[in-house]
């Protein structure tokens, strides 16, 4: 009989990365997590053994990565914060990725983003370039994810869209609001994930789900699922930007960054290649559509609490 696989996944008792989990252990493989928080709540009763990421300390990194088969990155920060930068998640990714190699990981499927770009402006988008060039020049067998955004239980960004909605009056879109961007399932994300774990062609596939939106468009389909049409009107980006970080004040949290308001004006959350997400947005909206938004949900809670598991909205 062969051996069983061990797979790893970074942070399964987060988003993304429980949903990998959760499809891995459902085909019968042992899964392991390198996390932070090893004691967040999860569902997984025990059937993940967690082991910290050692960053700091490489040859630890490399032992608890001894003997895996395939490596799922979802390791990553959102924005710049005292406590976490981009430059720091970057060159801890470097870290993992060297230390894979020297622990004879066979592959890494890694998540990246849409449209990255080693000379954009944008640390983002830049970051996740270089990530991407070194996971490429490593030698190590590799599939890089490129979703756009992720919606889902725990989703941030569309269940704060519907928040807004539920608690202003009028919603401000930047610019024109015709700008794109092609949501994708957290689900079909895992889906494609395991998927091309169990090859060993390198690929760079982008995962974006089987609807595009402008902007505005999203907006409008977000509202009217959840019953609630307000007035849609043009704001500059700078108006929007201070709007956000005044209300991410008050909220405790980082409601919107420069960065991201700049990276999706400039188009770079839309590829002009076919959907290889099967979910709709809409169609997933209208199931949730009496719980979406009801509360805010914060990515800083979620940083800094590392006890309480991601609820579901």
């Amino acid at each position: 009989m062969a051996k069983q696989q061990i797979h790893m996944v970074t942070g399964a008792f987060g988003y993304s990365g429980k949903y990998i989990a959760r499809r891995l252990l459902d085909q019968g493989h042992i899964v392991q997590t390198l996390t932070d928080s090893a004691d967040r709540e999860n569902n997984f009763s025990g059937r993940i053994r967690a082991k910290p990421f050692h960053f700091h300390q490489p040859e630890k990194l490399v032992e608890n990565l001894k003997g895996v088969t395939v490596l799922y990155n979802t390791y990553w920060v959102r924005f710049n914060h005292k406590l976490f930068t981009h430059a720091d998640a970057v060159q801890n990714t470097l870290i993992l990725f060297e230390c894979a190699r020297k622990a004879g990981v066979e592959r890494i499927v890694h998540v990246s983003i849409t449209n990255p770009d080693e000379g954009s402006r944008l640390e983002y988008f830049r970051g996740k370039a270089v990530l991407e060039k070194a996971l490429m020049a490593s030698g190590i067998s590799h599939c890089i994810l490129r979703p756009a955004v992720l919606f889902g239980r725990e989703d941030i960004l569309i269940n704060n869209i519907a928040w807004m909605l539920r608690t202003f009056s009028v919603f401000g879109v930047f610019g024109n609001g015709e700008y794109q961007i092609q949501p994708i399932f957290v689900d079909d994300l895992a889906a494609l994930a395991v998927a091309y774990g169990k090859e060993r062609e390198n690929r760079v596939v982008n995962a974006v789900g089987p609807e595009t939106f402008t902007y505005r468009e999203l907006v409008q389909t977000v509202g009217a699922t959840v019953g609630v049409q307000r007035p849609i009107v043009n704001i500059s980006p700078i108006l929007g930007y201070w709007f956000a970080y005044l209300a991410g004040k008050l909220l405790g949290d980082v409601l919107l960054t420069r960065e991201e308001i700049e990276g999706l004006m400039q188009g770079l959350l839309a590829v002009d290649t076919l959907p290889t997400g099967t979910t709709s947005l809409s169609e997933w909206l209208g199931r949730h559509s009496d719980t979406l938004g009801k509360r805010y949900t914060s990515e800083l809670a979620r940083r800094l609490n590392r006890r309480k598991s991601y609820a579901s909205n």
